[in-house]
């Protein structure tokens, strides 16, 4: 059975993996991995024949790309909304840490150039979703970054999604043909929560992540007191890019959309 779900650390380097192209993970056809970074250390990121995304989770950094320098600064992912770099073939990105920061990288094969994007929390703010719903226990605050519509020449989908404490997310249970990685953090370090693969269950907890297949089922839950952050992350298939809509909920659960839930 391939594996789905992980629960990487941190190496001496402070770099943890997520999916490459090669690992149990490869099934996600992405390279996502994470960076903990000292003040004053420098990455460099430089990918031929791939398109790359460099989120800022947590702390302070100088971005360098095309001859700029861009500012950053992010308490926590559950109070600031995100900055990111989005870079095509061949460019290179420097991020410099002006103190201990978390970034997250996101990469893919793609072969196409375009200029790169540097993004800002007004360019992806949080909007709530699912609100009065399901007797307002699926509600969430989504951004996204890039899709689509607003990235065409990419092969990546980036966003990020907030629970409330105690809701579900993804709900109702829904699948696309189009893999799906999500990172999960949490409010406090002890804070977990249920994400549903398919038929499998998994505890959810601090810096773990899932890896949906194509086509599985695959809602989320957090526990009562503790709030999630998802980083969602989506490949497009080739001649089947993943668009807002494809929600393809199951049909079985249908029928809670009409539902009345104050009784």
């Amino acid at each position: 059975m391939k594996k789905v779900f992980g629960y990487p650390s941190y190496d001496e380097k402070g770099e943890m993996i997520l999916s490459t192209y090669t690992n149990e993970y490869q099934d996600m056809l992405m390279d996502v991995r994470v960076y903990k970074m000292k003040k004053g250390e420098i990455r460099t990121f430089e990918k031929k024949g791939e398109e790359t995304a460099v989120l800022l989770l947590s702390g302070k950094i100088v971005y360098h790309f095309n001859g700029t320098e861009e500012e950053a600064s992010r308490t926590n992912v559950f109070d600031e909304g995100p900055y990111c770099v989005h870079a095509a073939t061949g460019s290179v990105v420097a991020v410099e840490a002006e103190e201990e920061s978390e970034i997250l990288v996101q990469s893919t094969k793609n072969e196409k150039e375009f200029e790169t994007k540097f993004y800002v929390p007004e360019d992806a703010p949080f909007v709530y979703s699912s609100v009065g719903k399901f007797g307002n226990v699926a509600k969430r605050r989504v951004n996204t970054i890039f899709d689509l519509d607003i990235a065409p020449y990419s092969n990546m989908v980036l966003g990020e999604v907030l629970n409330d404490r105690g809701n579900w997310s993804g709900y109702l249970p829904h699948r696309h043909p189009q893999p799906e990685l999500y990172y999960f953090l949490f409010d406090k370090p002890e804070g977990f929560g249920a994400s549903f693969v398919g038929d499998q269950v998994f505890k959810s907890v601090n810096q773990s992540f899932s890896a949906i297949p194509g086509g599985e089922l695959h809602p989320q839950a957090v526990a009562p007191g503790y709030q999630m952050y998802t980083c969602w992350m989506i490949r497009h298939l080739e001649g089947n890019p993943w668009h807002q809509t494809d929600r393809n909920e199951d049909e079985r659960y249908m029928w809670l959309h009409d539902a009345d839930f104050t009784e």
